[in-house]
């Protein structure tokens, strides 16, 4: 069977850091795809890649996904061994997302992937399967906001996403809005504290309780001034995400651009996720006129930019438009 796969990437607008707590996330597919073109048939699974020297050649039983070799066949294999494939499948991989930019190159090949290799679920369980594949392959514990973007993607639309609940709810973008990304610096979550705010947050849930439903009073409460820093964000930014979908929803860009740039300084001072560089790029695009607000988005620790701006207003970057999510074809 001749299988074509498109899988979208993913820009986060608003709700970083919220996702592995079960909090509130804003994100929308980007027009910007991983493509896998082949036959699903066999006992192997084959990829070869434009953007990598060496291809993937795998057994369709696979135990250990973190340590197959090259290093992008770590994300396929995390697949294979989460799905258990009945088939396998030959073909080859095309992408034109920034690979190591932060626009969730590494989700949109699992989500791909998955979907090539014959998956029949729905919409979440695609998410949750790619998801453990992710944690499994790169050892990293991320949250499931970008593999249920990449999965639910709506045309048009940004995505509010109850990361406990696993509910979306799309939110119509504005027509006189442009959502432009700048890359930064390349970066990679492997290696990076990532993992650290993680268990900050687990440490902090467990004197307060759940973070996606604690209010700020109660993360003030907490006594060690670490911990106490990663709940403010956290609580602040569920609250954020709120608002922000009310003011899309009224046309407020005013107030939706404050909020983004509230969110960028509470990653930079309350979640330290954010960089010298990261910090000169966001302060450069908020003086710009027209635009409304910018900030870091995804993990974190280099990666891209978002700005909401006037129609126009940029002339770097990408202008980036919300699309539906995965797809595949069959004949």
């Amino acid at each position: 069977m001749n299988v074509h796969v498109f899988a979208p990437g993913r820009v986060n607008l608003i709700g970083d850091h919220t996702d592995y707590t079960g909090g509130l996330v804003m994100p929308m597919a980007i027009d910007r795809y991983t493509e896998i073109k082949g036959t699903r048939g066999g006992d192997r699974v084959r990829l070869t890649s434009f953007d990598e020297p060496e291809p993937v050649d795998l057994p369709l039983e696979i135990d250990d996904p973190q340590h197959v070799e090259p290093a992008w066949a770590k994300y396929v294999a995390g697949v294979v061994a989460e799905l258990h494939p009945r088939e396998g499948f030959t073909g080859h991989v095309s992408t034109d997302i920034p690979i190591g930019a932060g626009l969730s190159s590494s989700h949109a090949l699992q989500v791909a992937v998955a979907m090539a290799l014959g998956h029949r679920g729905g919409i979440i369980d695609l998410a949750q399967l790619t998801q453990r594949a992710e944690n499994r392959s790169s050892g990293v514990p991320t949250g499931i906001m970008d593999q249920l973007t990449i999965a639910a993607g709506v045309q048009g639309h940004a995505l509010m996403i109850d990361c406990g609940a696993l509910t979306v709810q799309p939110v119509p973008m504005p027509d006189d809005l442009e959502v432009v990304v700048q890359f930064v610096a390349h970066r990679t979550l492997v290696g990076s504290a990532y993992a650290d705010r993680v268990a900050e947050c687990a440490a902090a849930e467990a004197l307060i309780g759940p973070l996606r439903t604690a209010t700020q009073e109660q993360a003030r409460a907490i006594d060690d001034p670490v911990l106490r820093m990663r709940a403010l964000h956290v609580t602040a930014e569920n609250q954020r995400v709120r608002e922000f979908a009310a003011a899309l929803a009224a046309g407020d860009l005013v107030e939706a651009g404050r909020l983004v740039k509230d969110g960028h300084e509470s990653l930079r001072l309350l979640y330290a996720t954010s960089t010298p560089v990261m910090d000169e790029a966001v302060a450069a695009l908020n003086a710009t006129p027209g635009v409304y607000g910018a900030r870091m988005t995804g993990g974190g620790f280099g990666g891209c930019v978002v700005a909401l701006t006037e129609p126009g207003v940029l002339t770097q970057g990408w202008v980036v438009q919300a699309v539906d999510g995965a797809r595949v074809v069959e004949s």
